[in-house]
């Protein structure tokens, strides 16, 4: 079954409206294309919640996930959110923005 797209926007923390579109896989899971077959996604895993950012292969609309990613602790995420500034400006630095 293909992804479809579950939601066109979102409200920010800030209550500002966002282009951010949400996905709906096969099973039902939400998350968020990052493009070149990367997701970010919310899962539960033995009990604990977890921001999942990972690459996924195959055909469209059979992704299967891959190895490649990492997953975050709230806690991690509330941290790499705050980094987000500094991460933005390592990135001029290197000429990429």
């Amino acid at each position: 079954m293909c992804p479809f797209q579950a939601s066109a926007s979102t409200i920010s923390k800030a209550g500002e409206q966002s282009d951010v579109k949400v996905f709906r896989n096969a099973e039902g899971e939400k998350y968020v294309d990052l493009g070149k077959k990367k997701r970010a996604a919310v899962r539960s895993f033995k009990g604990q919640v977890f921001a999942d950012i990972r690459e996924f292969y195959g055909p469209d609309g059979g992704e299967k996930p891959g190895k490649k990613g990492i997953s975050l602790t709230f806690e991690q995420w509330e941290a790499l959110k705050r980094s987000v500034n500094t991460i933005d400006s390592l990135f001029a630095e290197q000429g990429k923005k």
